[in-house]
């Protein structure tokens, strides 16, 4: 079996080993690498010295497993606080799991790093005129490109590389307090039908406006309620709603109510001002927002796409009266309309690991664009 021994100095020894071997041998192996005397050394596993007279097997190491080596009076102090805060963390703390994580993800990067290293400089030695050799060498120098982009973002923008949380405010619809989901992409406001039952609403349910909502999935518009009090801060405003058949969304401020009431939405102060500045309510909070409502798998299934492709906001009222969700055409969107290569932006998703549904939804949200659909999916 395979194990990794993590020195003092952040060196990764892959050792291949027996499992019956004894902690004696395997470090008269690492005396031949690390120079390091067999007497000098301490080995530790899952935090525990383990002895000469162990056996590998005994203390529990198996296939795959980190052990960390040490020297008398000595550790990993030497890892400073500000340059490298998580390893730090993980040293000082007492997560021996997270810290072993850490180490696993960090001999990774070194390997994949090495290799990489290891192909430019084959790239070098080879024939200029091979066709071949002049694909592999292109592409390394696009990739070198990019990998510099992304440390200078890294570098000057690490914001980017974050889950970005979506705008929510404290209200109340009919008495009832809500935490509602602020989006001025989105053309109407929308309540689901159980949270118009929670808030006593569902007897003004006006069915004549019955329709189909489409988007990234599709939802069934059970019809409007023409007006009810929503009470924002310390005043009440009226508003009209949507109400759709999606339990997973309970209430959506949109463009309509945003517009009417003259809502600004201040992000350096972090709050939203309503009747022109005469109530200011503050964002919410990570923390104060319930978990079921971050699951993004779900707002993407709830919100139907509705204000997150500018594409595919719009919502109109056909003669009969129904509410249908149109693209900016005025069609409905379909995958042919994202292009005839839809199936295989899909396939190759499907192939990095993602659920063949979420890739058909980040492919729409994004307009058949695969490259930002698949970073959508990697930071989710």
């Amino acid at each position: 079996m395979k194990i990794t021994v993590m020195t003092a100095d952040e060196q990764f020894i892959t050792l291949d080993v027996d499992q019956d071997e004894s902690v004696e041998n395997v470090k008269a192996l690492l005396e031949v690498e690390t120079s390091v005397t067999l007497h000098q050394q301490q080995l530790y596993f899952n935090g525990k010295e383990i002895r000469n007279s162990d056996r590998l097997g005994s203390v529990g190491v198996r296939e795959g497993d980190l052990i960390m080596m040490l020297l008398p009076n000595a550790g990993f102090n030497h890892v400073n606080m500000q340059n490298d805060p998580e390893l730090a963390q993980a040293i000082q703390g007492s997560d021996l799991d997270n810290l072993q994580r850490i180490l696993r993800e960090r001999h990774q990067q070194k390997l994949l790093l090495r290799n990489k290293q290891e192909e430019e400089l084959a790239l070098m030695y080879a024939d200029p005129f091979d066709v071949e050799s002049q694909r592999k060498i292109e592409a390394a120098i696009r990739q070198r490109g990019i990998d510099e982009n992304m440390e200078a973002a890294l570098e000057h923008n690490p914001e980017a590389f974050a889950r970005v949380v979506m705008l929510y405010v404290d209200m109340e619809v009919n008495g009832v307090p809500l935490k509602a989901f602020v989006d001025s992409g989105a053309q109407s406001t929308i309540i689901s039908k159980g949270c118009a039952e929670r808030c006593g609403l569902l007897r003004l349910l006006d069915q004549r406006y019955r329709g189909v909502a489409v988007g990234v999935g599709q939802s069934e518009i059970l019809g409007r309620i023409h007006v009810a009090p929503i009470k924002i801060g310390h005043l009440f405003f009226p508003c009209s709603f949507t109400v759709l058949d999606a339990p997973n969304m309970e209430f959506l401020f949109g463009l309509d109510m945003l517009r009417k009431h003259q809502c600004i939405i201040d992000l350096k102060e972090n709050v939203l001002r309503l009747g022109g500045g005469e109530v200011s309510v503050p964002f919410l909070q990570e923390k104060d927002i319930p978990s079921h409502i971050l699951d993004e798998e779900r707002l993407k299934q709830a919100s139907l796409g509705m204000g997150i492709n500018p594409g595919t906001s719009e919502v109109r009222e056909n003669t009969a009266g129904a509410s249908t969700r149109t693209g900016s055409s005025g069609t409905p969107q379909t995958s042919r309309a994202l292009g005839v290569d839809f199936e295989a932006k899909i396939a190759k998703l499907v192939e990095l690991g993602f659920d063949l549904e979420a890739a058909k939804q980040a492919l729409r949200l994004f307009n058949g664009n695969e490259e930002q659909a698949a970073a959508y999916l990697f930071g989710g």
